[in-house]
C-alpha cells in the first residue's frame, strides 16, 4: 500500500466513512464504506458509487445480472451463481451478510 492511500484510509476510518472488516481469501484488507461517507466524505462516496455502477453494468453485459423493476421503480438484481461469484470478488456483495442467489 502507498503511504498516500495509507493516509486517506486513515483519515477515513478516523471520520468513521470507513471501516476495516477483514482479510479476504487472498490476504488483502477488506474495508466497507459507511452511510455516513454520503454526507461527511461526499468524494469517496461519489466514487464508490460510480465504481458500483460500472461493476453492474459490466456484469449485466456480460448477461451475470439481470435487473428488473417492480411498480414502484425500485430495481430487483438477479443473479446467476457466477454473477454472484463475479460480484462478491468485486465487493459487491459481503461474505458476512445473508444474501440470496438464483
Amino acid at each position: 500500500m502507498d503511504e498516500e492511500f495509507e493516509e486517506k484510509i486513515d483519515y477515513y476510518m478516523s471520520i468513521g466513512v470507513v471501516e476495516l472488516v477483514g482479510v479476504d481469501e487472498d490476504g488483502e484488507i477488506v474495508y466497507e464504506i459507511t452511510d455516513k461517507a454520503e454526507t461527511e466524505a461526499p468524494e469517496l462516496w461519489a466514487a464508490h458509487i460510480e465504481y458500483v455502477d460500472r461493476a453492474l453494468l459490466d456484469l449485466y453485459e456480460k448477461n451475470l445480472i439481470t435487473i428488473e423493476y417492480n411498480e414502484d421503480l425500485e430495481a430487483m438484481i438477479n443473479m446467476t451463481p457466477e454473477g454472484y461469484e463475479a460480484a462478491r470478488k468485486l465487493g459487491l456483495l459481503s461474505d458476512d451478510k445473508e444474501e440470496t442467489e438464483d
